[in-house]
This record gives structure tokens, sequence and C-alpha cells, in this order.
């Protein structure tokens, strides 16, 4: 991706033929930041050690407000900078007059930056903080934006956060605010995990596969082949990691060319016409910029920020979702009998029950959010003694602790459903607008149009099912496949009232949509407009408070990125869900989804995607025998302070052992790991350890939820080589964890709760 800049930072002799020069420092508990009359940072150091350790490379000093044009594709860097400590505010000068007010504030674990006022801001149509340049090589969080050095010897990370939702982590030049997902060459250790030669430090690739099945994706077991699900952090060809956010004005019509894997012919960019959202400014934008021994980062420096902000901060038994002692499997069923599963489901100390096997639950707002029937007539869990509702079963599992859910199509409105069918609303996302030419009867396929532009992509950059490609004309849907080159411009292959809507007249100059859609393979649905989609947030809220819901695994969950928005689409959907279902008395959603991002991060609970083999193999205890994808997962997780994930796996059947669980417990608890563990009744009852296992799992939970594995030992018990073995100790709150290879115990640790 090509950058063009103007300003000071177009060359650091610039930089050094600027003299005298002034600067003035920022102080948090462990970050001493240090900043020039350039508007530049030039300084980043831990003052938590001595000498205090310099972070801010020497030869790239770090703007600390950068403004972009879309037009042009550029962004355009400060060159001075006036510091007023009564006020606390930065005014920076850009070298095309354009003057912005900053304040910086010094909050304790953070410093809190804010744009207050930028003008005159005609061609600024978005503002982005930094590039931020750090020296760290270690690892990179692209989600939230993070550097660190987990070494011993460093033992250091710095880090931004945004404290607003229209801020969001990445760069300001993105096509439709969600970052290309790929491949980056980047080592976290050179001298364990060299370069070959023909690789370097910043080189990007494709994904592999064939661009639609999701393992498929994953291609790459190599260490230095790091898989991207944003750009809030990035590296150079040094292997330095840099941090950014950016703030866009949201009011202004634009298009976009969009795709989330652009590099793959089955999911190459379209054109969408992004919906303008009046008052949704940059004006305001703010970022917590933080640095901190990475060690203590999450729950001291994080969670500070969290709190002391107003930001989402879910909790569930007590404990902020983050807090990597909360961290716990679930239950991912199949066989739809249910007779025992929430007597597994408390045995084990899992946190949630996922009712995979009752297939997709699809957003339809005909059923008002029971979708059991307004008397909860229909009973889809099986049971010996009487079958259950949704909000019968949920009622038993809650008795118990335990939470009940489902895996909806996030805000695919499918086929059938209120929205779509039989009349479609009028607030569906659309990519073009349109004119009808001439005037159409109800049976006439020859519909003519003003404009052809970008008519012949195939609706939806995924996949781009020929199925799906379709315009809707007032309340009828139409169906077609390419349009003429030459005038008349006419639609090609034209089928009137699709999906089962009425085909009426329509009268010349009505206006055509050319919607925006999913992809096949039971994801079939249009994406809502922004209006729209709020009332998709509400609903999935409504469903919990009415049936007893409170999990879920959106799957589709990239959709919500079609609108082009972005990351801001899916922090305004969860912003609204998590809203409405605290409005209606739901005080906790749980959920998981088929990607993570910066929208969902402060929300989502846990990622568990994929599975099996894929994802890890307990048989030949690596991350992901079959595909990269374990590994992939495993990096990008680790790295933004996020639950690792085995995904859904593991299930119990009649050759599962203890000594299999133990494994993955350890596994688990090193990493920080969640997953969902298969289980089908059937296959339970026919294990002969089948006891011996819950307690296994269970034991090691407990353990877990009351912070009972120090550091040092998490790192041990990620090594595959040990075999370990937990049991409770005779006083409360006391585990010993028996350390083993080759079938004997070589150490023992005696474990104590720690409040």
């Amino acid at each position: 991706m090509n950058k063009h800049y103007i300003g000071c930072m177009l060359g650091v002799l610039l930089l050094g033929a600027c003299s005298p020069s002034r600067n003035w420092q920022f102080e948090t508990d462990y970050l001493r930041v240090e900043l020039n009359d350039k508007g530049y940072i030039t300084s980043m150091q831990n003052r938590t050690v001595s000498p205090q350790r310099e972070f801010s490379p020497v030869d790239k000093p770090s703007p600390l407000l950068s403004i972009y044009n879309e037009e042009t594709k550029q962004y355009v860097l400060p060159e001075s900078a006036a510091f007023d400590a009564s006020n606390k505010t930065v005014t920076l000068t850009y070298p095309n007059q354009v003057k912005a007010e900053v304040r910086l504030e010094e909050k304790g674990k953070y410093l809190r930056m804010e744009l207050l006022s930028l003008s005159p801001r005609e061609q600024v149509d978005a503002i982005q903080w930094g590039t931020y340049h750090t020296n760290i090589t270690n690892l990179f969080g692209e989600i939230i934006g993070v550097a660190r050095d987990t070494s011993d010897a460093v033992n250091y990370s710095i880090g931004l956060l945004a404290l607003d939702d229209n801020t969001l982590g990445g760069t300001a030049d993105l096509e439709g605010d969600a970052a290309p997902f790929q491949y980056v060459i980047h080592t976290p250790d050179k001298e364990r995990y060299p370069l070959p030669d023909s690789l370097h430090e910043g080189q990007v690739f494709s994904l592999g596969g064939n661009g639609i099945s999701d393992v498929a994706f994953y291609a790459h077991k190599e260490p230095y082949y790091r898989i991207l699900y944003g750009n809030a952090a990035v590296v150079d060809e040094k292997g330095q990691i840099s941090l950014n956010y950016f703030s866009r004005d949201r009011s202004k019509p634009r298009q976009v060319l969009y795709s989330l894997i652009p590099h793959m012919p089955a999911n190459i960019p379209n054109h969408i016409d992004v919906e303008p959202l009046p008052g949704v400014d940059y004006i305001g934008s703010s970022i917590a910029l933080w640095g901190s021994p990475d060690s203590t980062a999450l729950m001291d420096v994080i969670q500070d920020i969290v709190l002391k902000e107003g930001l989402p901060y879910p909790t569930w038994r007590g404990k902020w979702v983050k807090d990597p002692t909360a961290y716990k499997p679930d239950i991912l069923t199949s066989g739809l009998q249910y007779d025992s599963i929430v007597s597994y489901a408390s045995q084990l100390g899992v946190a949630a029950i996922s009712a995979y096997d009752q297939g997709f639950l699809r957003p339809d707002r005909g059923n008002e959010g029971y979708i059991d029937g307004r008397n909860y007539e229909k009973k889809p869990f099986r049971m010996q003694s009487g079958n259950l509702s949704h909000r019968e079963m949920a009622e038993k599992a809650r008795e118990k602790g335990i939470l009940l859910g489902r895996t909806p199509i996030t805000n695919s409105l499918a086929p059938g459903t209120k929205d779509v069918f039989p009349i479609p609303s009028d607030s569906l996302c659309y990519q073009q607008k349109r004119l009808l030419v001439k005037a159409v009867n109800e049976t006439d396929t020859i519909i003519e149009v003003n404009d052809p532009t970008y008519l012949e992509e195939i609706a939806s950059w995924e996949g781009h099912c020929e199925n799906l490609n379709m315009i809707k004309i007032g309340k009828e849907l139409i169906h077609y496949l390419g349009v003429t080159k030459t005038p008349p411009y006419r639609l090609q292959q034209v089928k009137r009232g699709y999906w089962g809507t009425k085909a009426t007249a329509h009268a010349a100059n009505d206006t055509i949509y050319k919607l925006q859609v999913t992809i096949n393979y039971g994801y079939e649905g249009i994406i809502p407009n922004w209006a729209l989609q709020e009332k998709i947030a509400e609903y999935y809220a409504e469903v919990c408070q009415l049936n007893g819901l409170a999990y879920y695994d959106f799957d589709g969950q990239e959709f919500l990125f079609n609108n082009g928005h972005g990351y801001y689409s899916a922090k305004r959907f969860f912003r609204r869900m998590f809203e409405h279902g605290k409005e209606i008395g739901v005080p906790y959603i749980r959920f998981t989804g088929a990607t993570l991002s910066e929208g969902s991060w402060h929300y989502q609970s846990v990622w568990n995607v994929g599975g099996g083999r894929n994802l890890y193999d307990v048989d030949t205890r690596e991350w992901g025998s079959a595909t990269s994808q374990g590994k992939d997962l495993r990096d990008v997780t680790y790295s933004n302070y996020f639950p690792v994930s085995f995904g859904g796996n593991f299930a119990i059947k009649d050759t599962s052992t203890v000594e299999q669980y133990e494994h993955i417990q350890a596994i688990s608890v090193g990493y920080g790991a969640t997953y969902s563990l298969g289980i089908n009744q059937k296959d339970v009852e026919s294990c002969p350890q089948k006891q011996a296992i819950f307690k296994a799992i269970r034991t090691w939970e407990d353990a877990r939820w009351a912070n009972a594995f120090p550091r040092s030992l998490k790192k041990l018990l990620r090594d595959p080589q040990y075999d370990w073995h937990l049991e409770t100790g005779e006083e409360k709150g006391t585990w010993t964890l028996y350390q083993r290879e080759k079938g004997k115990d070589e150490k023992v640790y005696h474990l104590k709760a720690v409040e």
C-alpha cells in the first residue's frame, strides 16, 4: 500500500535542520514521552528501570497527529507545535495551513490525547494518531495496537487504545475501514526463527487456498509468517513495530473499493457507496497512549484505561472477561439429545452450552424475538422426560450457573425473513444507486438503467455468488447478471419477483438499488443499512431476554464490514446489542464469532473459531497439524491480550483418556486458551473415563479461576514435551501439580489461590 506524505517528515535531515528546538516531557507511572516543537514524539522511555530504556528509534520520530486527504491519498504531517501547559493543549501547524488543537493530559497510567479542533478542514477527510514508531521487534498486536517485548530482559510494551467509537485501530488510508486479511513476514525472535534469504521483514503475502473455505486461508506453518487481523500495529523492514489509530468524518458521502481479502480472485473488491452518517466526525477523537511492563499491562494498565474512560467492560461472575483467570471453555453440542448436557456442563465447570446442533439462528424480526413461538410451543431440546423450549432449557442451565446459546448468521437478512420477504424493507444496504430509464410492467425483463458503471460487478466482495446478484426497485427484488456495454444500458438475464417478492410495474426514473449481500453455503442474505443494523443488534438482545439465552457464536461476523464502515460498524453493532440488553435486563452476553476486530475486542469474550486438528492436535501436540490455523490464530490472540483458542475440539469419545485432557488443560492455562468442548451425549456415555475426565478438567479450571498459576509456571505449561497432573489439595484453595516426563514425576509444585 503506497502512502504519500507532506511535511517535516520528508527527511530526517529536515528535523535536524529545524533548530533551535524545544521539547516537552509527559509522564505516566511507567512511561516518559518527549514531544518536540515540530510536533513529533522523539523519545519513549521505560521510567521504571535505571538507566531508562529508550523505545523511540533515533531515525524515526513519530508525528503526534497526521491529517489525511482521501482524494489525493496524501498524509500531511505537522511542521510545528506549541504547548500551553495551563490548559494542557498542543497546537499543531501543518504545511497546508491547517491547525489542530490537541488536549494532552497525564492520567497516571496513560496519556490521554483528544482532538479538540481542526481548521480549515475542507481537505481533511480523516485524522491519524501517529504513526508512533518503536524499536520493539518481538510481538505486535495489530488489532488493538500494541508493541510487546515479552522477554524477561526487557518485559515492556507500548500501546494505544481508542477512547471513543469513531476512533479505530489502523491507518486512515484503509479501504472500507477494515484492514486486508493477509500474511506479513515478521520473526518474533531472530535467533530462534531466522528469516530465509528469500524473505524480508514487512513483506506481504496473500492467504492460501481458494478464498472461500475458512481452513484453506491458513497456509504457512513457519513462525515468521504472521497472519493479520488489522493494522493498528505494523512492522517495517527492520522488524520494528509501529502503532496507529485513525478517525474519519463519516458525514460525507464516499465510495470505497473494498474486499477483506483483496489479493484473492474469489474475493476481488467491489465498489460500494458508503452511507453517510450525520454527526459522526473526527473532532473529539481520543486515544490513550501507554507503556508498562508487559507482564502486568493487561490487568494493571489496560483495565485501568477501560474503567476510567468508561469503555465497554463486560463481566461474568464478577470478573472482567479479559481477565485471564476468567478464561473458560464452553460446550459445543452435537447429537440433539440433551438429557445430561446441563449436568455435564456443571461438572466440567464450563461457562456455556453452545447448541450448535440446532443449526443457524437467523435474525428474523417477524418473530419479534420469540424463536419458539409466543407461547414457547416449539420444543427443540430433546429430553426423555419431555422436550424443552429454549427458555426452559436456559432455565435448567441457569440453575447450575451455565449460559445457553446459539449460532446466528450475524446481520445476514435471509430469504423468508421479515426484512426481505414478502415485502423487502426500504432499509437495505446498497452498493450502487441508479435510475430506471423506461417504465416497466410486472412481466418486462428489459430493464434499462441510466448508468452501467459497476453494475457488471457480482455483488459482495466475498465469493461473488451469482445467485445473490440482485437489485431492488420499489418493493420488488430482481435478479440479474451483467449489463450491456453499449447504450441503451440494459440489465441481462433478468428474473422478476426474486426471493418470493411480488413483481410489479415501475415508473421511469424510479430508483434502482444494487444490493449489498453476503455469500452462499447457508449464509445467504442481504446486508441491512445502518438504521436497520441497529435494530438487528437490538433484536439479538431481545432474543436473549425472551428466550433466556446469554451466548452467541456470531458466524459471518465479517458481514458487519460490508456496509463500508468496517470496524466502526462492528463497534456500533455490539455496543447497541449490549446497551439494549442492559436496558431490558440482560446483564451479560458471552459471544464468539467468525472474526475478531478492534470493533469487537472490548465486547467479545472468546474466539472459539474453527477446530479439530486445524487448531490444536492433541495427539501430535502441535498447533494445527492439518493447517497453520492453530498457529496463526494463537499468534493473533496472544499478541492482542485476548484468549487464545483451540476452537471446537477434543470431543469426549470412547477412546478419550484423562491424560489427554490434562495435557489440553496445561496448554490452555499456559497460553490462556479457551475452547468449545465437543459433547455428544451418546459418545460421552460410551467413555469409560468420563467421570475422571470431568474431574480433571474441573480441577484445572478451578485452579485457573483462583489465579493459582504464576507467570513462570505458565511458561513451562506451554512446553508440549511435558505431561502434567493436577490434584486438589487438602486445604481449600490449594493444589498440587506434578510435572512428568517419560511417565515419571520430575517436579512437584504447590499452588495456592491468589486474591
